[in-house]
């Protein structure tokens, strides 16, 4: 769990994600499309993958991936992500990470 906690807090916007993932992607993209370039941790890619799993299971994810952290925070799965889209609460937690630069 340590190491979960360490990687959240690297960067302002975290997704764990899996390379075989469709709802990952689809969440990175909306971060993307929303001017955040988030830093991605593919699990899969990752020696201790099934403990990273598990760690973010406890910590209250649905489903392990994708798992997004803002400010350090879980902010949860895909659900939860697109729920906070769709009712206008998620730009305004992104926004101290959004880019403006084209």
């Amino acid at each position: 769990m340590d190491k979960v906690m360490r990687m959240s807090s690297e960067k302002g916007v975290v997704i764990f994600t899996k390379d075989s993932c469709c709802l990952c992607y689809a969440v990175q993209i909306l971060f993307r499309d929303l001017r955040v370039q988030p830093t991605i941790h593919e699990i899969d890619n990752d020696p201790d993958y099934r403990e990273i799993e598990k760690a973010l299971v406890r910590l209250g994810c649905t489903n392990a991936v994708p798992a997004v952290f803002v400010s350090g925070k879980l902010v949860g799965s895909t659900n939860e992500v697109m729920s906070l889209h769709l009712s206008g609460s998620l730009v305004p937690l992104i926004k101290p990470y959004q880019s403006f630069h084209n």
